[in-house]
Order: structure tokens, then C-alpha cells, then sequence
């Protein structure tokens, strides 16, 4: 049987329509099972759905958002690259690093080297950091095995991510990288990606393909092959694309219906007018924005204009991003990009949902999942405010508390 349960005496914020918090004071939250039966003030609630309460919570007044999701991970890896921050500060480039042999593929002769169980043991606590900021839904890239055997450990380990609670999305990224067995033969190791997806997804391991579309990664031709094995096998897609330069990556994943393109500093307009034609969601990455020192912004006028939802990540990962606060992604997209408040919840909300395929959550909507984060803040905005705060009071994930 369905537990019915009222949550009462939050100050929600629904974001249910395009524009605007959605603000409902002195609301109440109806869940039966996993999902919201009903929402709204409590001056307007049926008394009929009061009938059957297996649960009543007193929420005291707190601010009530929908559940956070976290829609472009690499929380999968072995080693660590601190040294490699410490040349960057010395003047070393991104490229620089990458080309003498460091940057993913330093990751990936560390997460080759370590065992599942101690992936494991690292994943989850990554994820529970996440958690402790009302994360409720997660996506985890591979593409620090770059074999078969090795992206398929990984991708094991990002699954079994989802017995925390979590909804976990695991997305395939074996086009990251030139392993060091492929060197010179970059069309060979994409022959090898795209052999690699069937048995991937047939194991259940993959809800989505992505790739590293760039000048130091794969080329456009390239990107094309492994989306069209992607197409044939019923995968969405999503792509890295215009981080460093543009490769004409925000066209290309497009044409695919791209579920997002991630990054976009360098994008440009004929770009963005794809993706807006294509409902493709802009995923913009403070954080690797941040810790790269880049100069460049990504165009959010330019997409806002267009009509392009934009979505938020931590991109955590051990060489660009090693961030793992949610909160902090809402400061900086605010302090960096000059997103809104609105706009910056919307996209670890709403918009994060979307990147993923994943209608169902996002919002706090009578048939949506019963995700949700209870906060001690009195209006939304100090979400992105505050930073060094973590205001969390709980998260119900399914209906459940989460802590």
C-alpha cells in the first residue's frame, strides 16, 4: 500500500511555471508513495486527501525547493591531479598539461590501477557530500577506463551509486580521451568506442553516450561516428563541446537532439540557434569555469535570448572541476556567468532534468517525484547567496527522508 503522508507549514517553491519562483507560503505537500499527490496553501487543501495519513510532518516555516540533481558528473576515478593545479599556477595551460602526457590520461592510469571496491568506497563518499547539499538525483560519466573492461568497472561502480537512494543516470564517455595503447590512431580507438556500446547497453550499464568534441579530444567526423552508433542503438546523446575553442560541437549535437551540450564558452550564434531549435539544453559549468581560470564566459545573454534552457553541474572531476558543493555552483553561476537566482535554481532544478530526460522530477508539481530539499532560509535567493553555508534541514527522496 501507498503511504500517504502531509507536509505542512513549508514556504514552497514550486517553479512550476517558465518564469518565477513559484512562491506558495504556509503550503502544503500531499506524497503517496514516491510522488506528489498534491500541492498547494493550505487554505485550499481537500480535506479528503487528509483521509488515510499514514504520516504528518511539521516543516516549522522552512523554505521547501524541489530536490537538487547534479546532471554532469565524473565522480568515478582513481589518483588524484593536485599537482597539476600547481602547474596551471606556474602558467601551464590546460592543453599544456594534456599534451605532455598529463590531464585524463593521468586519470586514467590511476583508475585502471585501482580496484572496483576501491572506486567504490571513493564514488560513495563523493556522493554523499553531494547529498549533503540536497543533491536527489545524479548523473556519473565514465571515461577514465577507456578499454572495455575498465569503462565497464566504472560504470558498474556508478550504478551501484543508486543504493544511497539516489536516482543515478549513467552516461557512456569513451570518446574522452586517446588511451595510450591508441596513440596516433585516433579513428581506430573510435571504431573501438563504438563496438564497445552495444555489449554496454545490453548489460545495462549506459543511459546515455557523450563524448569530448575538441581541438585536444575528438573531432567533429569523429563525434558524428559514435552518435550515429549511438542513434542505431536507441541511446540519447549529449556532448563536451566549445570549451576551449569552437568546433562547431553545439551544431552537431543538435542534429542528434542532443539531450544537452556542456560547457559553451566559445559556442556561437549559428550554434545556439541549433540548439534552440532543437530544444538541446545549455549545461554551463562554473566550476571548471572557475578552477581553469578562464577568461572566456559563456554567452548566457546570447542563449537567454534564444530560448535555450540552461542547466547547472558541478562537472566534479579531478582535473578541471574537483569541486563537490552544489550551493557553491549556484554562487558562481551568479558572481561569474550573471545568471539570476531564479535562473541558477532552475538549473540544478528544472533544467538539470531536462539534460537528462527525466520529466518527472524538477519541480514541485502534483505527479512528480517526491523530491525535495527542506532549508533554513527564508527566501530562495540565499541559496545563491550564502557560500561556506550549508542550510539544509533534510531531503526526501521517493517520499523518503534522505537525512
Amino acid at each position: 500500500m501507498n503511504r500517504r503522508q502531509l507536509w505542512r507549514g513549508g514556504h514552497l517553491v514550486t517553479l512550476q511555471e517558465k518564469q518565477g519562483w513559484g512562491l506558495v507560503p504556509d503550503g502544503v505537500l500531499i506524497t503517496e508513495g514516491d510522488h506528489l499527490r498534491w500541492v498547494g496553501p493550505l487554505a485550499d487543501l481537500p480535506p479528503t486527501l487528509c483521509q488515510g495519513l499514514t504520516a504528518e510532518h511539521d516543516l516549522q516555516g522552512a523554505l521547501v525547493t524541489p530536490g537538487l540533481i547534479d546532471a554532469h558528473t565524473h565522480l568515478v576515478y582513481g589518483g588524484e591531479r593536485s599537482a597539476e593545479f600547481e602547474l596551471r599556477l606556474q602558467g601551464a595551460s590546460y592543453e599544456d598539461i594534456a599534451r605532455a602526457g598529463g590531464g585524463i590520461r593521468s586519470t586514467v592510469a590511476a583508475t585502471r590501477a585501482a580496484s572496483e571496491a576501491d572506486l567504490q568506497v571513493a564514488a560513495d563518499a563523493r556522493a554523499r557530500t553531494l547529498m549533503a547539499e540536497g543533491l536527489t538525483t545524479l548523473e556519473v560519466k565514465s571515461g577514465y577506463g577507456l578499454s572495455l573492461e575498465e569503462e565497464a568497472k566504472c560504470l558498474r561502480v556508478a550504478r551501484r551509486l543508486s543504493s544511497l537512494g539516489l536516482t543515478v543516470r549513467t552516461t557512456f564517455l569513451g570518446a574522452h580521451a586517446l588511451p595510450p595503447e591508441f596513440d596516433g590512431r585516433a579513428d581506430d580507438y573510435v571504431d573501438a568506442v563504438c563496438a564497445w556500446m552495444p555489449r554496454l547497453r545490453d548489460e545495462g550499464l549506459v543511459d546515455a553516450v557523450d563524448a569530448f568534441c575538441e581541438r585536444i579530444a575528438f573531432s567533429p567526423a569523429q563525434t558524428r561516428r559514435v552518435f550515429e552508433t549511438a542513434r542505431q542503438l536507441g541511446l540519447p546523446v549529449k556532448l563536451h563541446a566549445e570549451q576551449l575553442s569552437d568546433q562547431g560541437g553545439a551544431a552537431l549535437a543538435a542534429e542528434f537532439q542532443a539531450l544537452s551540450c556542456d560547457h559553451l564558452e566559445f559556442v556561437s550564434d549559428d550554434g545556439i540557434q541549433a540548439m534552440a531549435r532543437s530544444g538541446t539544453v545549455a549545461m554551463l559549468l562554473p566550476g571548471a569555469f572557475y578552477f581553469l581560470r578562464e577568461t572566456r564566459l559563456p554567452p548566457v545573454a546570447a542563449l537567454r535570448a534564444a530560448g535555450v534552457p540552461m542547466a547547472l553541474a558541478t562537472d566534479h572531476n579531478p582535473g578541471s572541476s574537483p569541486g563537490l558543493s552544489l550551493l557553491l555552483m549556484l554562487n558562481m553561476a551568479c558572481t561569474f556567468f550573471r545568471m539570476t537566482p531564479e535562473e541558477a535554481l532552475r538549473g540544478l532544478t528544472v533544467y538539470a532534468a531536462r539534460a537528462l530526460g527525466l520529466p518527472d522530477r524538477g519541480q514541485l508539481v502534483a505527479g512528480q517525484r517526491a523530491d525535495f530539499c527542506v532549508w533554513d532560509a527564508a527566501h530562495p535567493r540565499e541559496l545563491a547567496y550564502y557560500f561556506g553555508r550549508n542550510p539544509r534541514r533534510a531531503t526526501v527522496i521517493g517520499g523518503r527522508h534522505a537525512g
